[in-house]
């Protein structure tokens, strides 16, 4: 838990009042301990709520008499000075000259909706970013890298599969311990993500001795950087070897510089953040012991499986896979808490939906209803799988202006909206230009089937089985039967029930064990 208990109680002693503390103790406590924590919880959340509002803007915003649409502008000579306090408290190089000012002009007037947008999704990442950057001791400004390569998008990707806040390629996401299997996907994961683009980071900044080609070099490759050095004739730093590199790398850097500045300064810009759905200081994780389904936490305490996935990026499907080390949630401090009161019946509502591994075992139980001895042998039931699934993949088209054509003319020829195409598109305005290129973006939904389907089994009654009256010479024989499953052998049975297939066969001396079938019974003790 991120929150410890010396916090906890220490903050309850701030919010009381000075007076209250003054006073004399007071006779026994009279709450609860579940009471107690009651109240702990509610002071920390009200003070985290409090803490998450960010009132100073509103006042300097108010100051310098901006309306909610003034777009200020400033003369180069203003940029220039900021960009050189930004260098006063930083060890990266924020360079002022025509490439970084042009890209600073366009960020405050073209991508003002834009940046509006980043500084609400930065409440939940910009934190972690500035602890792990600090953790390994590199410039926190970095953690504007992640607005320029996925717009704070965990779960965005690439034509060329690149994916994650850090967009990191397969290989260099394996390379840096990302996993990536059927069920997660780290690169997804906010903070291994981040935590390996630290690394990164770091480690060409210690090949290059300079900030500006760390970034050139983790856009472009190590391999582009040297050839462009080489090509310059054995020059060291960005803005000498910039005209050797590709294209995209050429703007990339000015963009990190811009985009910096405007976050920096955006209430000077008069830039307001959109709202935020949850503050990185109102987030808790939780560590799961065995695996789960989001539906089953939803069914527990009401948190939407949308939300969880929302806030768990890493996985791709709804499952939770139990995994060493364990798998982990990111939630709201309330959902969090609770969950984490409610794990046993958490887990327990999981087997109810789900079932304790892949067909179950049959359960024995004694058998009160009937006359001598007798035993009843529960088979379990088949889950309920669809034999079908549907899955949704993204497909993008590009749609060229014609002269006379309108955005809204456009959605209208696609179905979509003009505000679809505004955020495909990063446009900022709805005018468009002859021969333009429009982003169109399409939901294809595909059936295909399902991997996971089970064929269904007749259901089978519980069996009673009777047991022979023991005699001194003869053992009691308490007789087993399984109802065999789709894709089952003799060794994948003799393994669940802890025996071997010898002793299978000699319980069921007329069964062929290569021809056993689904639905057939036999007896496994």
């Amino acid at each position: 838990m991120r929150f410890k208990v010396v916090f906890s109680v220490c903050l309850v002693c701030f919010l009381m009042p000075s007076a209250l503390l003054a006073q004399k103790p007071s006779p026994g406590d009279t709450l609860s301990d579940v009471e107690f924590m009651r109240v702990m919880e509610q002071s920390i959340s009200m003070y985290l709520a409090e803490f998450a509002r960010d009132g100073n803007t509103d006042s300097i915003r108010a100051a310098l008499g901006y309306e909610s649409t003034t777009t200020p502008t400033f003369s180069d000579e203003i940029y220039c000075k900021r960009l050189a306090e930004m260098n006063e408290i930083s060890s990266f190089g924020f360079d002022c000259n025509e490439v970084t000012l042009n890209s600073i002009r366009t960020w405050a007037q073209s991508r003002r909706n834009f940046a509006k947008i980043i500084l609400g999704r930065s409440k939940i990442y910009f934190e972690l970013y500035e602890e792990k950057l600090t953790e390994y001791g590199i410039p926190k400004e970095l953690k504007y890298l992640s607005v320029i390569e996925s717009a704070l998008q965990p779960k965005i990707k690439s034509h060329a599969g690149a994916c994650g806040l850090w967009q990191f390629m397969y290989a260099t996401g394996k390379h840096y311990g990302l996993v990536d299997n059927s069920y997660i996907d780290e690169r997804m994961d906010p903070a291994k993500s981040t935590d390996a683009a630290c690394r990164m980071l770091k480690k060409l900044y210690n090949i290059y001795g300079d900030w500006n080609l760390a970034l050139a070099a983790y856009n472009a490759g190590p391999g582009n950087v040297n050839k462009a050095i080489k090509r310059s004739g054995g020059k060291r730093t960005y803005w000498e070897i910039r005209p050797y590199l590709p294209r995209e790398t050429q703007n990339y850097v000015p963009n990190f510089i811009a985009a910096a500045y405007l976050f920096t300064y955006q209430t000077e810009h008069n830039i307001v953040a959109a709202p935020a759905k949850l503050h990185y200081v109102q987030l808790d994780t939780m560590c799961l012991n065995r695996s789960i389904h989001m539906q089953s936490i939803e069914a527990l305490i009401g948190w939407s499986v949308t939300d969880i996935q929302e806030l768990n990026p890493v996985y791709k499907t709804t499952y939770i896979p139990n995994t060493s080390p364990q798998q982990c949630i990111t939630g709201p401090l309330d959902k969090i808490g609770l969950l984490v009161s409610l794990e046993d019946t958490l887990y327990t509502i999981e087997r109810k939906n789900y079932g304790a591994g892949t067909g179950g075992t049959p359960v024995v139980t004694p058998n009160n209803n009937q006359t001598g001895n007798a035993l009843v042998v529960s088979n379990p039931k088949t889950p309920e799988i669809p034999k079908t699934k549907t899955i949704t993949t993204t497909k993008y088209s590009y749609h060229r202006v014609k002269p006379g054509e309108s955005l809204g003319k456009i959605a209208a020829q696609y179905n979509v909206s003009v505000q679809n195409l505004l955020d495909w598109n990063n446009l900022t305005s709805s005018e468009v230009t002859v021969n333009q290129l429009i982003k169109i973006q399409t939901q294809v939904t595909t059936t295909i089937d399902n991997p996971e389907y089970i064929e269904p089994q007749p259901q089978v009654k519980d069996t009673v089985v009777k047991v022979e009256t023991p005699t001194p010479t003869q053992p009691t024989v308490q007789k087993q039967y399984y109802t065999v499953r789709s894709g089952d052998s003799y060794g994948k049975i003799a393994g669940k029930y802890h025996t071997t297939v010898d002793r299978l066969k000699k319980l069921n001396p007329g069964v062929n064990p290569a021809r056993i079938q689904a639905g057939q019974r036999i007896r496994v003790k």
